[in-house]
């Protein structure tokens, strides 16, 4: 569970959108050069990597490009004509280097640090198993409630964003679909099976889709991130465990994590984007950043292809229709800052500390064009006290939880997040990882009721329906006189919760 979303985003303000667009756009080749072919000395001695390249997105390019992918050496794992990435696999030190040299390549690079082995997320803190006492204390309390589902007195998530009360009036559309794109999803658990989509699910490792029945599942139970978060998304209301916000819809899984040490790499997210979009999914949920980098900065050539690519992938998605949902992280950063200090990548090798300008240097996919920014908050609708946060950068809020500072009047009093687990089990995580589900699935339920709504019209009504409560007078959280962060902006729009924390009973009615 590396990084499963402990970061920040790249469509910050609006200028750093439109420069990023008209730079990923356009990115210039590199000066023409016959393509250089490595010895077999070189090639015998240097690790396999996995690289991006990024053409113009016709067959002709396209073809040119992979005779010189072949000539460097390189081996071609997937081509996608349509947006202009192939992604290749070479031991050639110089692969990169050699590829941007060959007319109609626009950027190309390598997507980890480390070699290919063999064969992270934004979860703030452990699991924590609901125990069979758990249960049956749980289960007593939501008898009180007609219609509840066993566990849902724990889930004041729900009801603080009016989703118990919108499941009655409109569950969501069979015709909707969420794919979570993460960990994978175990579908054999009673609260998601009724719901799950298989036909929209795949494994997206190594950068081309495996649709073999199962390939979609977490590879063991400590892969539990993606199961949570599906069912935060759409756990069935049907008697069973919990309930999801919009237990209606359908939720798929597209695995995007490297089974040899669980890290989210480019070319299995380009795969992801480009998969959901072909496969008529209208929303996607992504608690993860791309690794190596929490930061990818447009000076460093590898850097540059790696966010040319995945947003290549996700612009592809939205003009078929697709919105994308992230999470904002977990280090309490403000993301519209001058410099963020960035100590852990990259993270598939040896850290090296660097001060990073967000204006210059993106999370991905957080802070892509279009790409909707989630920050956290708790049972009292305070940001979390972990959440990263950013004028300009939050589009809104949604529950991720707080186990240190707002705890629910629950028959838990547990501050996080009561949900799926592999194994047909259940566990509290907190984090804005569960943020951004919740968002998805309020999302999810506006496409329920609007179903040709285009992703930019649908997330301007999610941001239009959301509940602002302003910056608060005082954030000094832990009460040492110090404020903890500090939000900037109005009741309309601020750093904290952008234009709101989201509201699924007004989405349905």
């Amino acid at each position: 569970m590396a990084h499963l979303r402990s970061r920040r985003r790249l469509a910050l303000a609006v200028p750093v959108v439109l420069s990023l667009t008209a730079s990923l756009g356009f990115l210039p080749a590199a000066a023409s050069a016959a393509p250089a072919t490595a010895t077999a000395e070189q090639a015998a001695d240097a690790p396999v990597l996995s690289y991006v390249v990024n053409t113009k997105a016709d067959h002709r390019t396209v073809a040119k490009v992979k005779k010189a992918v072949a000539a460097a050496d390189g081996e071609v794992v997937i081509a996608y004509e349509k947006i202009g990435v192939i992604v290749v696999r070479s031991a050639n030190a110089d692969f990169a280097k050699t590829l941007r040299a060959v007319p109609g390549v626009q950027s190309a690079g390598a997507t980890r640090t480390a070699p290919l082995a063999p064969a992270g997320t934004t979860d703030a803190g452990s699991a924590e198993y609901l125990t069979a006492a758990d249960a049956a204390k749980l289960e007593a309390a939501s008898a009180k409630t007609p219609d509840s589902e066993p566990l849902e007195a724990d889930q004041w998530d729900l009801r603080a964003i009016g989703a118990d009360k919108a499941a009655k009036i409109n569950p969501g559309s069979r015709n909707v679909t969420v794919a979570v794109i993460d960990t994978g999803v175990d579908d054999t658990h009673p609260d998601l099976a009724p719901n799950f989509s298989a036909s929209q699910s795949a494994n997206c490792f190594g950068g081309a889709p495996d649709t073999t029945p199962g390939a979609w599942r977490p590879y063991t139970a400590d892969d539990y991130h993606g199961t949570h978060v599906a069912g935060e998304i759409a756990a069935a209301r049907n008697g069973v465990g919990v309930a999801g916000v919009a237990p209606g819809v359908k939720v798929s899984a597209i695995n995007v994590t490297d089974p040899a040490n669980g890290l989210f790499y480019a070319e299995a997210v380009v795969c992801a984007f480009v998969f959901a979009a072909d496969h008529g999914v209208e929303i996607t949920n992504n608690s993860y950043y791309v690794d190596p980098w929490m930061y990818n900065c447009m000076d460093d050539p590898d850097q540059r292809a790696i966010v040319d690519a995945v947003n290549r992938a996700q612009l592809y998605a939205q003009r078929k229709g697709t919105l994308h949902f992230a999470s904002a992280g977990n280090s309490n950063h403000d993301l519209a800052s001058d410099a963020i200090d960035d100590a852990s990548s990259p993270n598939d090798t040896t850290p090296v500390p660097r001060t990073i300008d967000p204006g210059e240097c993106f999370d991905v996919p957080t802070q892509l064009p279009g790409v909707v920014t989630i920050s956290a908050t708790g049972s009292e609708n305070l940001k979390s006290y972990y959440s990263s946060y950013g004028k300009g950068v939050i589009d809104v809020a949604a529950p991720g939880g707080d186990s240190r500072y707002q705890l629910p009047d629950t028959p838990s009093k547990n501050g996080r997040i009561l949900s799926t687990m592999p194994d047909s089990q259940y566990a509290w995580l907190q984090g804005t990882s569960m943020a951004s589900p919740h968002a998805a699935g309020v999302a999810a339920l506006l496409k329920s009721k609007h179903p040709w709504l285009p992703p930019a019209a649908l997330q301007a009504l999610l941001k239009a329906q959301a509940n602002n409560p302003g910056c608060p007078a005082s954030y000094d959280q832990d009460g040492d006189g110090t404020q903890d962060a500090a939000c900037e902006g109005g009741r309309q729009v601020n750093g904290f919760y952008g234009h709101g924390i989201v509201d699924a009973l007004r989405a349905v009615k």
